[in-house]
């Protein structure tokens, strides 16, 4: 496993613990880790500009551009959108539905014509990481707005070019795409309270606080630190992507994006123990 960079004054001996996780998934495994810490300004970066499949932490940038949109007038958080379960394929602008059964939050379904508020559709697309949710919001503001948002926040890696589920443009190779230092970005600025205003971005945050889905990054911390994240799981990929609140200091940022482990599970132990190692070192 090579160290695609190394910046601030971050110990070797981190770099160097991350990697003996990492080491004995061979090298079909892919793992990106980008860290970094508020408080001292020490970065680890371990193959973190190598483009992946985001999964659901691609619902983190759209949250942003929600939020974004609404800060400017363009929506509000309390505007209702009607529920469906009928979207356009960015391919060629057929119809195509979500199946329920490739989703995790399945309540939205039964409410097909009724109305929910926006900010509700956000709990739902990050807590319980709904596609439906999702692409409603994506259908709302836009994946060239929220690409664009994302590069504004210096986060070029960071690529929204549809919803969920469209199954065209995944078979075409049109793909959102992610990096490990991307996501830290907009993390790390969300942390910051610089994404968009201070309001927003404690709202943002305490929905993030509520994720549902705990078994990597929170897994191997102890119990006082609150973590503030979005996971994604997809075919071999497993990702945990957060901030991670330490009482008494400013927080850290972790992303850890993971493809090639078949076994989730083994995912979600390796997560965690870099995690743990991570707030070891920050501690």
């Amino acid at each position: 496993m090579t160290l695609a960079g190394l910046a601030g004054s971050a110990d070797e001996s981190l770099s160097s613990r991350i990697e003996s996780l990492i080491a004995p998934f061979g090298d079909k495994v892919i793992v990106e880790v980008a860290y970094r810490d508020l408080e001292t300004g020490e970065t680890c970066l371990i193959r973190a500009d190598e483009p992946i499949h985001p999964a659901s932490t691609m619902k983190l940038p759209v949250m942003l551009e929600v939020y974004r949109q609404a800060s400017e007038g363009r929506l509000s958080l309390d505007d209702r959108i009607t529920i469906k379960n009928r979207f356009s394929s960015i391919v060629d602008e057929s119809p195509f539905t979500l199946d329920p059964r490739d989703d995790s939050e399945l309540s939205l379904y039964n409410r097909v014509g009724d109305s929910l508020r926006i900010r509700d559709l956000v709990v739902l697309m990050i807590t319980e990481s709904s596609n439906l949710a999702t692409n409603l919001l994506v259908e709302k503001v836009s994946p060239v707005s929220t690409t664009a948002f994302m590069k504004a926040l210096g986060a070029d890696g960071v690529k929204v070019l549809r919803g969920v589920e469209d199954g065209k443009a995944y078979a075409k190779g049109m793909n959102n795409v992610a990096t490990a230092r991307g996501l830290m970005t907009i993390l790390g600025r969300l942390a910051e309270r610089s994404a968009v205003s201070k309001t927003a971005s404690d709202e943002m945050l305490e929905i993030l606080r509520c994720q549902k889905f705990n078994e990597g990054i929170p897994a191997g911390l102890p119990g006082d630190v609150r973590v503030a994240h979005k996971t994604g799981a997809f075919q071999g990929v497993y990702h945990d992507a957060g901030i991670v609140e330490i009482p008494g200091r400013k927080p850290i940022v972790l992303v850890v994006l993971t493809r090639g482990i078949q076994d989730e599970a083994k995912a979600h132990k390796l997560v965690a123990e870099i995690a743990r190692v991570c707030h070891e070192h920050a501690t």
